[in-house]
């Protein structure tokens, strides 16, 4: 088996991914992370979805491409041209809500129904607001995080916060966890009953 052999790429994908370097966005999601978010949101259809950290729409794009008809997604993340690029290449789709905000606050005022899936690809809802976002999910549904192997781009005493996080989210007695030493290093946590 070959896992780099990924066929179901999405359409948007390598025009976001020009985008990407044609604009210098240096934090973009790998084809690994795309893939697993693609395959895991289409065990859940008619879900409710949220990205925390839409980036340029990389990751977004092979969430879309996992929706069912009957599903919805929000996406959310701080910076306004990032938001703007994202909703060029996603925002006629009705089953997609692009926000631009803080996404702590976001979090700390979101009051509508709990989620199936939860990607964290930001400081909130990964670092800061955690206890928060795990009650917004769903029994049955996933967390799912990357980027807990060193990363080039880490700032210094940031594998501290990582291992902090990996040993809150062991220690929970309400997810089952399972941690992928694979693509930017996963954890996925699916919600106990």
């Amino acid at each position: 088996m070959k896992d780099s052999n990924i066929l179901d790429i999405p359409k948007l994908h390598f025009e976001i991914e020009a985008k990407s370097k044609e604009i210098g966005f240096t934090m973009p999601s790998d084809l690994f992370i795309g893939t697993l978010l693609k395959t895991l949101i289409t065990s859940k259809p008619k879900s409710n979805l949220l990205e925390l950290g839409t980036g340029i729409g990389l990751s977004l794009s092979w969430m879309i491409d996992g929706m069912d008809s009957d599903s919805k997604l929000v996406t959310i993340d701080n910076d306004p041209k990032l938001t703007e690029i994202a909703k060029s290449y996603f925002g006629t789709d009705e089953r997609v809500e692009i926000i631009c905000a803080d996404g702590s606050e976001w979090i700390k005022n979101y009051s509508g129904e709990k989620f199936d899936l939860v990607f964290a690809d930001a400081w909130p809802g990964k670092y800061s607001e955690i206890d928060e976002i795990l009650e917004l999910i769903k029994v049955g549904g996933f967390y799912i995080i990357d980027d807990m192997l060193a990363q080039p781009n880490w700032p210094e005493g940031h594998q501290e916060n990582v291992n902090k996080l990996i040993e809150y989210l062991e220690n929970r007695k309400d997810f089952n966890l399972t941690k992928l030493n694979w693509s930017t290093g996963i954890v996925i946590a699916t919600r106990k009953n």
